[in-house]
């Protein structure tokens, strides 16, 4: 019975940390399609880009909505993304650990 509970529990921290891993990676792709909109470069219309860029920015803009509105902006950047990635990470690999 504690085998099985050790097992379950090593599962789902794992499925935990993949799922922390893969949002780091959306939010990472967000800002960088947004510094690059923010330089001019803007892919040709089509169905697929729009719909990537939609899922992007509703997945990652309300999570990182939360630190826009905490941390000021220094000059045309924003520190928020780094601070939000960070605290991302710490909090997984505190709730994983445990």
């Amino acid at each position: 019975m504690t085998v099985l509970l050790a097992s379950a529990r090593t599962e789902i921290a794992g499925y935990l940390s993949t799922l922390i891993y893969v949002y780091t990676l959306l939010i990472v792709v967000y800002i960088v399609t947004q510094l690059l909109f923010a330089f001019g470069v803007r892919p040709p219309y089509s169905r697929l880009t729009d719909a990537v860029l939609t899922f992007l920015r509703d997945v990652c803009e309300p999570y990182l909505r939360i630190f826009r509105r905490i941390i000021p902006m220094f000059g045309a950047f924003g520190i928020s993304p780094i601070v939000a990635i960070i605290v991302l990470s710490l909090v997984g690999n505190v709730i994983v650990s445990l």
